[in-house]
């Protein structure tokens, strides 16, 4: 029997949109789902709803539900986290508002920036403990780790992996499957006839082809319909991805078209993420370009604040004991690497992995550093995960990407070392925190970050 292993499993309407996902699937209908959360009150719900969506999907797995970690991870096959270490109150609370005491704003600060930095501070040593748990427990697993940020995070588990580890890990995001469906219907082409070629790295992986094939056999190239999309200047509003019924947020893509006509090529995060991992779009003394591109300053909270006030209410509905839950298959990737591992039948994803592969210094990038995590093509069967060579990038991606890139591998190391001084550097590197403060400005923020935190930074960063 299968054993799946929830890390987080709080999260219950993420946890029930994957187990829909892998209930669904004939194959693993019978396997053991086990559910692990230090949550008491969300870890009920979520049993419940796992046993909901099982019935829903026809389904006969075996649902086990504990705050022993060890338990649940115990001969696991496969590892899923999606967790987050000191939630929207205190922490997410302290990401925002103690960078707005220095005059720097933030619209989502969970990738990058100093949001971004503190909430890996937070992170990376849980997952360190459990990654050592699972190479004790259950070290032929498959990790599949949904937690942001992603590359720090990536990053750090390998760094610290034991070297006779079995465990393979891959990073998941779903911004390149649902970007290229917006794409696609931003210039009326019907998603299911989009191919794309994309590469880079987690929020800042770029299409490096978007075509389609016509009904002759001939590949159309789509970015010529994409430039006169964005020439026309309609730029339409997403969906807010924390919105069950799909609603617009009243969120413009103006950003990434911006970037799209400066660089030649689509980002697939979100316009709100991207305009803070440049230093571009939010400036204090340029309120014209925050209205001009319809930037979100502090989005973050209000989407948890919304999730937070309805949470009672909905869990209300989903532990009512008369009440059925509807399952509908999601763009996630998680469920269908799980079944081309068990099956053997191929599939291919977009995942976050190291860059050099075999620690031969052969990379799949071979314009960004060796020792970077990049988000490439995956083949995915029987033989487990395989990322795809890209090969070299266009130089202006790489060179935003190596922006970016420096602050993870700073944080990285401070994390690998306990050398508090690296978080300064971090922050110093930071394209935004960089455009907005002076250095005296961020060595004093990341004091009072490091303070505010508390006990949910390491120790060796406190003193």
């Amino acid at each position: 029997m299968t054993k799946i292993t929830f890390v987080g499993a709080g999260s219950t309407v993420f946890a029930k949109n994957l187990l829909g996902d892998i209930l669904s699937i004939p194959e693993l209908a019978e396997s053991e789902i086990s559910l692990f959360d230090i949550d008491d009150e969300r870890l009920h719900t979520s049993e419940i709803v796992a046993g909901k969506t099982a019935a829903a999907v026809g389904a006969m797995p075996t649902i086990t539900a504990t705050t022993d970690r060890r338990v649940a991870l115990d001969g696991a096959d496969h590892v899923i986290t999606m967790f987050q270490v000191g939630g929207y109150e205190p922490s997410t609370v302290v990401d925002f508002e103690v960078p707005k005491q220095f005059g720097l704003r933030q619209t989502i600060a969970d990738t990058l920036g100093i949001g971004g930095i503190m909430r890996a501070l937070r992170t990376v040593p849980v997952l360190l403990d459990m990654q050592a748990d699972m190479e004790e427990l259950c070290d032929d697993a498959t990790l599949l780790q949904y937690v942001n940020p992603m590359s720090i995070n990536m990053w750090s588990l390998a760094r610290a992996a034991s070297p006779q580890s079995n465990i393979s890990r891959i990073g998941l995001c779903h911004s390149v499957q649902h970007t290229s469906e917006q794409l696609a219907g931003d210039i009326g082409v019907p998603a299911s006839e989009v191919r794309y070629r994309c590469a880079g790295i987690n929020h800042m992986a770029f299409y490096l082809e978007f075509e389609r094939r016509l009904a002759d056999g001939t590949v159309e190239d789509l970015y010529p319909a994409i430039a006169e999309f964005a020439a026309a200047g309609n730029i339409p509003d997403r969906g807010d991805p924390t919105r069950d019924d799909g609603a617009a947020s009243g969120l413009p893509d103006a950003v990434r078209y911006e970037m799209f006509q400066r660089l030649g090529y689509f980002v697939t995060e979100s316009s709100e993420h991207f305009a803070e991992y440049t230093p571009y779009f939010i400036k204090r003394d340029r309120p014209d370009l925050i209205e001009k591109f319809g930037v979100p300053l502090d989005e973050y909270p209000v989407r948890c604040e919304r999730q937070i006030a309805g949470w009672e209410d909905l869990r209300d509905e989903m532990e009512d004991p008369d009440s059925t839950i509807d399952v509908n298959p999601s763009v996630e990737y998680g469920a269908s690497i799980i079944k081309a591992i068990e099956t053997g039948e191929p599939t291919v994803v977009y995942g976050n992995v190291m860059n050099d592969q075999s620690g031969s210094g052969s990379t799949l990038i071979s314009n960004l550093p060796t020792e970077s995590c990049v988000e490439v093509p995956c083949l995915v069967d029987h033989n487990g995960i395989q990322p795809t060579t890209i090969g070299s990038i266009p130089p202006q991606l790489a060179a935003m990407m190596q922006t970016n890139i420096n602050v993870h591998s700073l944080t990285v190391e401070a994390l690998m070392t306990g050398d508090r001084e690296h978080i300064y550097h971090a922050a110093m590197f930071d394209p935004h925190t960089a455009a907005e403060l002076d250095l005296e400005q961020i060595w004093a923020l990341v004091d009072t970050m490091l303070e505010s935190h508390g006990d949910y930074i390491p120790e060796t960063f406190r003193a």
